[in-house]
């Protein structure tokens, strides 16, 4: 189907890395031209080896999914005819410890506030089943363990 390429690059800068007294700050580059400045999440690898101003894996994951969510959304709002104006998604990922005692991204929560066009908002019923549809189709969901909660607040 299509192959999709992310260029992570990171060089070293600190003080001793044995001891684990180096930058973790990196880059995603990726092939549209966009470059990220990424970092691990301070909750997880304190200052001043961490820069809480950067993308963190872990908010990328969340943002991933919530992002593949809103496609597929108006893709298949659209499909039925259903004219979304605004979406905006507050995701929040929970990182937990699995069985083993390894942190994992756990569970998402996706909260969903989406404007339609007058006359074209659907039925709670509706609206429900698109945001189900959306989380089935789904690229990103379909390729995680992560449990995925739509909690959506229609404006």
């Amino acid at each position: 189907m299509s192959t999709h390429v992310a260029e992570v690059r990171w060089e070293l800068s600190g003080e001793d890395f044995c001891a684990g007294k180096y930058s973790r700050e990196h880059v995603w580059s990726f092939d549209g031209g966009v470059t990220v400045p990424a970092s691990p999440s301070p909750h997880v690898v304190r200052e001043p080896y961490s820069n809480p101003a950067h993308v963190d894996p872990e908010e990328a994951f969340v943002a991933a999914i919530a992002s593949c969510h809103l496609l597929t959304f108006l893709y298949l709002a659209s499909r039925r005819g259903i004219v979304v104006t605004r979406y905006v998604d507050a995701a929040v990922g929970k990182l937990t410890k699995n069985e083993r005692g390894v942190p994992w991204v756990s569970k998402v929560v996706l909260r969903p506030q989406i404007e339609y066009a007058d006359g074209s908002r659907p039925s709670a019923e509706l609206e429900a089943e698109l945001h189900h549809g959306a989380h089935e189709q789904c690229f990103i969901a379909n390729s995680v363990k992560t449990e995925i909660v739509v909690e959506g607040v229609t404006s």
